[in-house]
C-alpha cells in the first residue's frame, strides 16, 4: 500500500469520507515505545469523539484513536468478485431471498420483515435492502414490536464486503446496542464446473417434493411442521437430492433452487460416518446438471464462516466469497 506524497506519510481522509472505503496505517498502543505500525482496509463507518471506526470486509470493526493515525486514503470500492459470475450485491441478495422464502412477510419501506415460526434466522429476520421510510430508531422500534408480537427474537440481516453492502447500517446497529450473532459467507461460482465435477451421480435421486426420509437427514428442527415444509419448498424451481443410506435415512441430501441464471444450493448434509466419500460432491454435481438443463449458468451458496471443512470443499469446486452477512440482535435478547 502506498500512502506517501512527496516522500511523506499523509492522512488524506476526513470526516466527510464516512461511508467510503479507505485504507489506513496506524500505530498500535500509541504512545507506547512498543507500538507497531499496522494497516486496516474497509469502510469508514464513523469518526466521532476522536475515534475512527472501520468495518472490514468480514464485518469486524476496528477502533482506532484519531491520534494513532499515521496515514490514510480513500481507495476504490471492493471488487464484486475475484472469480466466477459477476453480480451486484442487491441482485444476489434478492436471489438468495427468493430461494428461502418466509411463511410471513411485511414491508417496512424498503425493508422486509420476515417470520417463519423461528425456523432459521434467514427466514426470521429483517432484510433491509433500502430505506425503511422511518428514522432508524423508529424503524428498529417497529422491528422489535413486530417480532415481539410473534414471540420471536428481533434480528436484522446485514451484509458487508462488497460494493453496495451495509457497513453503515452495521455501525448504526452497534451504536444502538445490537450485536452480530452469526456471520456467514455468500459464495458464487460458475455452474458448469460444478456439473462437470468427477462424481458418481448414479446413486443420487432427484425429486420435486421433500419426503420424510430427506427431512430425517436434514434434522434442523424437532417436528417438521407446515412452516418447515413451506419454506423448504419455496422458490421458483426447487429440487431435492438424496443418496440412499441405511435405516431409511439418506446418506446425503441437498437442495437446489433454480431462478433464472442462478442456481442456489442449500441443505447439503452428509451422514458423519460417510463423509470424505464424495457424497456431497455427487449431490452438488447432480443438482448442478439439472439446473444447467433448466438454463441456469451461475451458482450461489451460503456457509457459516467458521465451517472450515465446508468452505474448503466449496473452494475446490470453484466457489469464491462474494460478501459476508450477519444477523444482528439487541444485546438484551441474548439467550432467548
Amino acid at each position: 500500500m502506498e500512502f506517501t506524497a512527496g516522500g511523506r506519510l499523509e492522512v488524506r481522509i476526513t470526516h466527510a469520507d464516512v461511508g467510503k472505503r479507505v485504507s489506513v496505517r496506524y500505530v498500535t498502543n500509541a504512545g507506547d515505545p512498543g507500538g507497531k505500525f499496522t494497516d486496516a482496509v474497509g469502510v469508514l463507518t464513523s469518526w466521532d469523539h476522536a475515534v475512527v471506526l472501520i468495518t472490514r470486509r468480514t464485518g469486524e470493526t476496528v477502533r482506532i484513536a484519531e491520534s494513532a493515525l499515521v496515514a490514510g486514503k480513500v481507495v476504490p470500492a471492493a471488487p464484486a468478485r475475484r472469480r466466477g459470475p459477476a453480480a451486484s450485491f442487491e441482485e444476489l441478495a434478492r436471489a438468495t431471498a427468493r430461494g428461502w422464502q418466509p411463511v410471513e412477510s411485511e414491508a417496512l419501506g424498503e425493508w422486509t420483515l420476515r417470520a417463519s415460526h423461528g425456523f432459521t434466522r434467514r427466514a426470521n429476520s429483517v432484510l433491509p435492502l433500502g430505506d425503511p421510510g422511518l428514522p432508524t430508531d423508529a424503524a428498529l422500534a417497529r422491528v422489535r414490536d413486530w417480532y415481539g408480537q410473534r414471540g420471536l427474537t428481533p434480528y436484522v440481516q446485514t451484509s458487508t464486503g462488497a460494493e453496495g453492502t451495509q457497513e453503515l447500517l452495521c455501525a448504526e446497529l452497534e451504536r444502538r446496542g445490537w450485536r452480530a450473532e452469526v456471520t456467514a459467507e455468500v459464495q458464487v461460482g460458475g455452474l458448469a464446473p460444478v456439473g462437470d465435477l468427477d462424481a458418481d451421480v448414479s446413486r443420487v435421486r432427484l425429486a420435486r417434493d421433500v419426503d420424510e426420509a430427506w427431512l430425517r437427514r436434514y434434522n434442523r428442527f424437532g417436528v417438521a411442521g407446515p412452516h418447515v415444509l413451506s419454506l423448504l419448498s419455496s422458490g421458483p424451481s426447487v429440487w431435492f437430492a438424496s443418496v440412499p443410506g441405511t435405516g431409511g435415512i439418506p446418506a446425503a441430501i441437498g437442495r437446489c433452487v433454480v431462478d433464472g441464471r442462478w442456481a442456489g444450493f442449500t441443505a447439503v448434509e452428509v451422514d458423519p460416518e460417510q463423509r470424505r466419500q464424495g457424497l456431497a460432491t455427487a449431490v452438488m454435481a447432480a443438482l448442478a446438471r439439472r439446473a444447467l438443463d433448466e438454463g441456469a449458468s451461475a451458482a450461489w451458496l451460503q456457509v457459516e464462516s467458521d465451517n472450515a471443512g465446508a468452505r474448503a470443499m466449496y473452494e475446490r469446486m470453484g466457489f469464491a466469497v462474494h460478501h459476508h452477512y450477519h444477523h444482528y440482535r439487541p444485546a438484551e435478547a441474548a439467550g432467548r
